[in-house]
């Protein structure tokens, strides 16, 4: 078995966190133990580019329980946790091609090397595996079902593939469900974020200023949390409806140009480039943290404030890198401007992912039992599986919801009936 990771005597304690994790995520465990009886996926090759992380590992036993031959990549250089890549590979003998740190051509030879895998099924995490597939790599285009997407980046960019008839077969949009981004985009980057920036710098969130990019699920959680830790959150929108949304939930909304010299700590999470850019970093304060909790690292731009700066960058913490610029004033950026709460912590918790990666796997075995029917274009998740998630995920907490009556359904689909 071929597989490429940092340090194979890794892999105890990796399985322990699996294991570990397993035990917060009941939906995925019920999706598993289904696959193992139906076994959807015989024969079937899945290529996956997703965060190797305890709760992904989860969902790749889950996969190869259903009988998938299943290979992963990192989808993004820091987000690894090289202890869950060795486990992975030591004790279920699924090849992992990801190493923490990994530098960017690494990186897409990782990409290559799971598309060598001539998958049937692909998993995406920020449409990397399927850009490379399209562009570069059209020899393993021809066993293609189709596949799954998880972030709202990575739908972006599907989104403008099939738009300009470039998508050559269909993809599952698992970050439209509603079980996924209503819960793991802000209940999860809320948490992870605030706790990524908290790890790598150990500064008190209390009465500093919070600028937070953009109102979309992820953001509201990183505002929701900022504030829960005490931070005076402002938040910066272009969508009118997201920025009245944010005035009313009580934070104050204003131009990134009108935050940068108050805010203490930035945060982005809007898939969009240059979200922080040079005319910001001209009048921030000094000692301003920068972090990013969107997928790529081009919200933040690095190579604006290295040209601005008067020295190299000074590595000060393990995930803080300092900018000096020409009047003394230091800005910092946290975890390279990728993914803080991966790159500096843990990820979302598995409690989150549970319902994320429930709808992964559902969607997969979706696109295989729908094979040759689908059209090359982005398909939502369909209600049946994101109701079934919910009703699983309460049931697990043992929370039980009211079932309507005979005469209310009936009340409910008709029209007959109004004011008595």
């Amino acid at each position: 078995m071929e597989y490429d990771i940092k340090n194979a005597e890794l892999a105890p304690g990796g399985r322990l966190r699996i294991d570990w994790a397993s035990t917060e995520m009941p939906v995925l465990k019920g999706v598993k133990e289904r696959f193992h009886d139906d076994r959807p996926f015989a024969g079937m090759r899945v290529s996956a580019c997703m965060h190797v992380t305890t709760e992904t590992a989860n969902l790749m036993v889950a996969l190869q329980q259903g009988g998938a031959d299943v290979v992963l990549a990192a989808s993004n250089p820091l987000s690894t946790q090289d202890d869950v890549a060795a486990a992975l590979v030591a004790h279920y003998e699924i090849p992992v091609y990801a190493i923490k740190g990994e530098d960017v051509e690494t990186y897409h030879k990782h990409i290559n090397a799971v598309l060598d895998h001539q998958p049937h099924i692909i998993m995406d995490d920020g449409c990397d595996l399927v850009s490379t597939l399209h562009k570069n790599r059209r020899d393993a285009k021809s066993n293609i079902i189709g596949g799954t997407e998880e972030t709202t980046t990575g739908i972006i960019r599907l989104r403008a593939m099939a738009k300009d008839g470039a998508l050559e077969f269909p993809m599952m949009a698992v970050n439209d469900a509603m079980t996924k981004h209503l819960f793991d985009n802000r209940y999860g980057t809320g948490q992870s974020t605030m706790d990524g920036v908290i790890r790598a710098t150990n500064y008190l969130i209390a009465g500093k200023n919070v600028v937070v990019a953009g109102y979309g699920w992820c953001s509201r959680g990183i505002a929701m949390r900022a504030r829960g830790l005490g931070g005076n959150v402002i938040v910066t929108e272009i969508d009118p409806l997201k920025a009245l949304e944010a005035v009313m939930d009580g934070f104050r909304v204003m131009p990134m140009i009108e935050a940068a010299p108050i805010g203490d700590i930035f945060v982005s999470a809007t898939g969009n480039i240059n979200v922080f850019d040079t005319h910001h970093f001209a009048v921030m304060k000094n000692g301003a943290l920068l972090a990013n909790s969107g997928h790529f690292d081009v919200e933040i731009n690095i190579r604006g404030l290295t040209k601005m700066a008067v020295e190299q960058p000074k590595r000060v913490r393990p995930f803080v890198d300092q900018y000096v610029m020409a009047d003394g004033r230091r800005l910092n950026v946290l975890g390279e401007g990728r993914l803080i709460n991966l790159a500096a912590a843990e990820g979302h918790p598995a409690s989150v992912m549970d319902m994320s990666f429930a709808n992964q796997a559902l969607a997969a075995r979706y696109l295989i039992d729908n094979q040759g029917k689908l059209e090359n274009k982005v398909y939502s998740v369909p209600e049946e599986i994101d109701q079934e998630i919910a009703r699983i995920k309460l049931a697990a907490m043992d929370i039980q919801v009211d079932v309507l009556t005979t005469e209310q359904d009936k009340y409910l689909n008709s029209w007959e009936e109004g004011t008595v």
